[in-house]
């Protein structure tokens, strides 16, 4: 029987690391059956625990943590990030992420404005310069694209950045970034497509 979650204790720390195979279900299942054993190691310890292995989406991370804490009262860790923001990676880039959810975000995001989701991005109107779009998938811009857009940004390096027209100076995909001059040929392409090929990003 496949071991979907595994919990080694160390000096300061229980490291529990969870199957990158695992899924949602495996992991949920798992860790029920191991609580009532771990629980018996906090008579008077509060050694915190920190999850580790697969890369958890933000929903995930919620049902581990609240899952743990119902049984014991400990601080819970996740060694993964829990924003998709460029300062919240902490992780290998060299991961696919599976997730083929979209949000439609209907309107311009304006300066100042930040918006993030863990599949595809699809935003009607504008990303004006200062606004962020970030997404674990894919960013689909129906307007001009001035502002920062990170596709990928859980590590997704087949994601696509897709807009009427980039303006903006820095694109990037997955860990990789696309610096543009203004006299660059990209900011004269409509229909503009960004991708990933041998770890660089394309303009077509």
């Amino acid at each position: 029987m496949a071991q979907y979650v595994t919990i080694n204790l160390k000096k300061d720390v229980i490291v529990m690391k969870i199957s990158e195979k695992a899924s949602e279900e495996d992991t949920l299942k798992s860790l029920k059956k191991k609580l009532p054993e771990l629980k018996k190691l906090y008579q008077a310890e509060k050694t915190p625990i920190l999850v580790t292995g697969k890369i958890l989406k933000n929903r995930e991370i919620k049902e581990i943590q609240d899952l743990i804490q119902k049984t014991i009262n400990v601080e819970v860790n996740f060694d993964t990030p829990k924003a998709l923001g460029l300062h919240g990676i902490k992780r290998t880039y060299n991961q696919d992420v599976g997730i083929s959810e979209a949000k439609i975000h209907r309107g311009s995001l304006r300066s100042g404005q930040r918006l993030e989701f863990e599949g595809t991005l699809i935003i009607l109107g504008d990303v004006n310069d200062g606004a962020e779009a970030i997404a674990g998938e894919n960013v689909i811009v129906v307007g001009n694209l001035r502002g920062l857009a990170h596709a990928g940004a859980k590590g997704n390096k087949k994601a696509i950045i897709a807009a009427n027209k980039i303006e903006s100076p820095q694109i990037r995909i997955s860990n990789i970034i696309k610096e543009m001059e203004k006299n660059d040929d990209d900011y004269n392409v409509a229909l503009t497509y960004a991708y990933v090929d041998e770890d660089k990003i394309i303009i077509e």
